[in-house]
């Protein structure tokens, strides 16, 4: 397949269908929308690229201007949701502010470009730029490689596209026989995001794909506390540096916040082990086994 980027300009391209994956009427914090975007074939893409998207309308700190670029993390393989080259899905969360005195939302200062994605409507117009992005892209060298996959949130959408590419798909040129083993960090259980799919995977793959959630709001870890996705990690941390050690390949996507967590608890493992976790990052690094991508 090509490989291209709209670097210099933007294309407008129609919703072909979107749906709520996560609705608020549940107990999940939020509005998590899944939105699939026909570009008709003209704006191909690897999994773990981003499109970008200029809402409509003019940017209020540049009267006249448009609206900025949004980043968002493609959540489909490279031949899209249908599996015609066609579509590209993104998974975007309605971004609402709540005034912390009132404690009511004001509409003045919800998110512009994820509200006009979430009330977007099948044959509306979107403004795309990209494809964008090489850090999370998927290595195909090695067919039987792990992949150790970390997400929190919305941050999922990558390893959607991942491991719709390594099961869902049949591909003369790329058979995965390797591992795929997916931390998912949310509230509870109804924030969980294209939990049937993983699901799914997991019954007709058990050998290929191991999938590990955690949930703040319902589960305690081993200390009694809230359990963090960095809480899970640790839980199975042994076999993770084993599996590292080996040159499998670790991604993290999510909120930016979800990092400091993480890396305090990969280096007190280190230490715990003997190792010097810094010596340890900069050789991952160096290897190309360590992937991070966050927001």
């Amino acid at each position: 397949m090509s490989h291209w980027a709209l670097s210099q300009g933007s294309l407008t391209v129609p919703v072909a269908s979107d749906f709520s994956l996560r609705r608020s009427v549940f107990k999940a914090p939020g509005e998590t929308c899944h939105i699939v975007i026909d570009h008709g074939g003209n704006v191909p893409y690897w999994e773990g690229q981003s499109y970008g998207v200029i809402p409509p309308g003019e940017n209020p700190k540049k009267p006249g201007a448009p609206h900025n670029v949004r980043l968002y993390s493609i959540a489909s393989s490279r031949y899209g949701d249908y599996f015609d080259g066609k579509t590209t899905s993104l998974c975007v969360r309605r971004a609402v502010y709540y005034d912390p005195e009132t404690g009511k939302e004001d509409p003045s200062k919800n998110g512009v470009c994820s509200n006009f994605l979430c009330n977007s409507k099948p044959g509306d117009k979107i403004k795309i730029t990209g494809p964008a992005g090489k850090i999370m892209l998927l290595p195909e060298d090695d067919p039987n490689a792990i992949h150790i996959m970390i997400a929190t949130g919305t941050g999922i959408a990558p390893y959607r596209g991942y491991l719709r590419r390594m099961f869902m798909e049949s591909v003369p040129k790329f058979k995965f026989g390797g591992l795929a083993w997916l931390f998912l960090g949310v509230a509870n259980t109804d924030s969980l995001l294209y939990d049937e799919e993983f699901t799914k995977y997991l019954k007709d793959y058990p050998d290929n794909f191991r999938y590990d959630i955690a949930l703040s709001r319902e589960q305690k870890n081993q200390r009694g506390g809230k359990m963090y996705v960095q809480d899970k990690i640790e839980e199975y941390s042994d076999e993770i540096f084993k599996l590292l050690d080996n040159g499998a390949h670790i991604y993290f996507c999510g909120l930016k916040g979800m990092m400091p967590g993480i890396q305090e608890t990969l280096k007190r493992v280190a230490v715990e082990r003997g190792e010097s976790w810094e010596e340890k990052l900069s050789q991952l690094k160096k290897n190309k086994q360590w992937h991070v991508e966050v927001y």
